[in-house]
């Protein structure tokens, strides 16, 4: 018994003397403790870092950093004899709203008396002067300055993205690191490189007395932590030729994506419509970004990235993956010859159609219906009785060009667009067998770019890559180098190849340059450099076709690949594929020689079209109202001001648009 006792006692004493070895460690060999238990006395002050530059693969500066100012509330420090109605007039607010303010600052989730809280921002530089001299006398409120964005470009703010205050998601994502008032990139770039462009805060621990007045750094300073400014960025847009196509997207919906085909570099990535960056900052930010995502009139929706973010049925500028697949798949090669006679017939159902029975080359040229329409039949009559087996092996195919999937890039948004399964067409039809029932299932459409397939423009563009290589492309990406130093990110290193044989693509190619040379866009062919392309006019049930064109130039060794969707526009060649041209003459021969094209772009509005289709929506759902003739010449005029630069034109059509608002309201009955 007494030697158990001792046992007991033994290891009862062992541990603690682990105990207090491991006491005296943490309060003589280190500060965790003596911060904690000094919480009240040392205070921790955080220096906000300048976020890093945002520049353009020219050096273009497009992002940079302007001073913003706050007024932070810490209620601990409020004196007794806090005059209210002084400091409000030093504010230039009234008490009511004085009161509203703090009553809003102590609801908020985060709230301590002892912690600094945001009591007004946005305060310019004047107004700071105007207070900074007398602000010592209310020691509960203080001056803090927070770096906010200041954009050097007036477009493209999708791809740029904006930043804004934490919310509770935010802070429970890096909550050792974002506090309550810091700022978070929330879209686009800002968003996708966060971590790299905010920077690291500086800390200061600072010795408070009882009335939390400073009484110097703690521990001279030896804990605190430098500010380290975020990193600059360098992204691969080439912004001349994205401002291009900003401005030949005005009044349209739709996208403009072009790459370097050698590397995978974006060097635009245009959307329609397009955002003015500097919405994004100032007293009005937030209203702005409200107006914004609540803008749906006419499917407009500023904020939704269409480059990145739509998918559309890619009409005939698929019929070149349908190429590739089906010789792949063995089912077909380039002198294969399929009974076209002026339009597809199958089992019923008729297409218009081009050619006649012509080899592949042909086909391509003229952009037959009927030619990819039994090609696409052939795949899935690969595996006789069981169409599901073809259609899984040739979507495997086109997985490995990177549609249908996501493509794992260096983007806050994007879409996988959709290649339907064999098992998608099951469960539509109903049975294993549904070879029976092509022309019911729409199945057979996918061969000619319509049916079920559905790619973002970013897709159209990666895959003409992938074809003009030759079976291989480089994820595509938008940031080119980081603090001067290439992009790190091993995922656009890694070359990746598509199941089709090299010799595949070379009819193909060839298909191409003849849509350029005497095909559906001899239109377009330049005097300056060669093209390979092809032409798309995609039907959609809402209205116009959309316009849709894919180009790579120069054609011995393309140096850009486009791909140009322009929605409820017409023909491919018409609208989809002078854009795509100008863009590519402004890259190669750094020059506009055609600025007809470009002028056709921007004086054109598809926005009636759109309109057109708005009302017909609300009349369907009953809710259309007659509009008022003046109302529609007004958004008329808004309409033409987003593009027209000139001052005079502009000052002319603003008096005539304020004219008309005034008549408006004058024969606007009272209620």
């Amino acid at each position: 018994m007494k030697s158990q006792y001792l046992k007991i006692t033994a290891i009862l004493s062992v541990l603690a003397l682990i105990f207090i070895a491991r006491l005296a460690y943490l309060q003589l060999f280190t500060d965790r403790y003596a911060l904690n238990a000094a919480n009240t006395s040392i205070k921790t002050e955080y220096i906000i870092p300048q976020r890093g530059v945002i520049f353009d693969r020219n050096g273009k500066i497009m992002v940079g950093n302007q001073p913003s100012y706050e007024i932070s509330f810490t209620e601990a420090l409020i004196k007794p004899d806090f005059d209210t109605l002084d400091f409000c007039h030093l504010m230039k607010i009234s008490k009511q709203d004085f009161i509203k303010r703090i009553n809003a600052i102590k609801s908020e989730k985060y709230y301590s008396k002892l912690t600094p809280m945001t009591f007004m921002k946005n305060l310019s530089r004047e107004e700071i002067a105007r207070i900074q001299e007398i602000i010592f006398k209310y020691p509960a409120f203080n001056i803090v300055s927070r770096p906010q964005r200041q954009y050097e470009v007036s477009t493209s703010g999708n791809l740029l993205g904006y930043t804004n205050e934490v919310n509770d998601r935010d802070i429970k994502k890096d909550s050792l690191y974002y506090l309550p008032g810091d700022f978070i990139g929330k879209t686009g770039i800002e968003k996708s490189y966060e971590k790299d462009l905010r920077g690291e805060k500086g800390i200061q621990y600072i010795q408070k007395d009882i009335r939390l007045r400073n009484v110097g750094p703690y521990k001279n300073g030896t804990l605190d932590k430098e500010v380290v400014t975020g990193k600059d960025i360098t992204l691969t847009i080439d912004y001349d030729l994205q401002r291009l196509a900003e401005e030949m997207m005005v009044n349209k919906q739709g996208a403009i994506v072009a790459l370097d085909p050698s590397n995978g570099e974006i060097l635009v990535l245009a959307t329609g419509p397009d955002i003015d960056p500097n919405l994004f900052t100032g007293p009005d930010k937030t209203r702005n970004l409200y107006k914004l995502q609540m803008d749906t009139i006419y499917n407009n929706r500023p904020t939704f990235d269409r480059s990145l973010q739509a998918a559309y049925p890619p009409g005939s500028t698929f019929k070149l993956l349908t190429a590739a697949a089906a010789m792949q798949m063995g089912v077909m090669d380039e002198n294969t010859i399929f009974p076209c006679g002026g339009g597809f017939n199958y089992r019923g159902l008729r297409v218009k159609g081009h050619g006649g029975a012509d080899p592949l080359i042909p086909a391509i040229q003229v952009s037959s219906n009927c030619y990819f329409s039994y090609a696409f039949i052939a795949i899935m009559n690969k595996y006789p009785g069981n169409p599901t087996k073809g259609v899984d092996e040739w979507k495997k195919i086109m997985s490995s060009f990177g549609v249908g999937e996501f493509l794992n890039n260096d983007l806050a948004v994007g879409a996988k667009g959709r290649i339907p399964s064999g098992e998608f067409y099951e469960k539509r039809s109903g049975k294993k067998d549904w070879s029976s029932a092509y022309t019911m299932n729409g199945s057979i459409f996918n061969g000619m770019g319509q049916g079920d397939v559905l790619l973002t423009p970013l897709q159209m563009a990666n895959s003409i890559a992938a074809i003009v290589n030759r079976g291989w492309y480089f994820t595509p990406h938008i940031v080119k180098s980081i603090d001067g130093k290439p992009n790190p990110d091993p995922r656009f290193k890694v070359k990746h190849k598509t199941l089709v044989n090299p010799k595949h693509f070379e009819p193909i190619i060839k298909g191409m340059e003849a849509v350029v040379l005497n095909g559906t866009a001899r239109s377009l062919k330049s005097a300056d450099f060669t093209m390979l392309a092809k032409t798309g006019t995609a039907q959609v049930p809402q209205g116009k076709d959309n316009s849709i064109f894919v180009l790579a130039a120069p054609a011995e060794n393309p140096k850009i690949v486009i791909a140009a969707v322009m929605e409820h526009a017409g023909f491919g060649a018409t609208w989809a594929g002078p854009a795509a041209a100008v863009i590519a003459e402004k890259y190669l021969t750094g020059d506009l020689k055609r600025e007809h094209l470009y002028k056709k772009l921007t004086g054109a509005s598809f926005m009636p079209e759109y309109r057109r289709q708005w009302d017909a929506e609300l009349k369907k759902k009953g809710l259309y109202k007659e509009p008022n003739k003046d109302s529609v010449r007004i958004q008329n005029i808004e309409d033409s001001l987003k593009f027209i630069k000139n001052d005079q034109i502009r000052a002319k059509l603003i008096y005539k648009r304020d004219s008309l608002r005034l008549k408006v309201k004058t024969q606007t009955p009272k209620k």
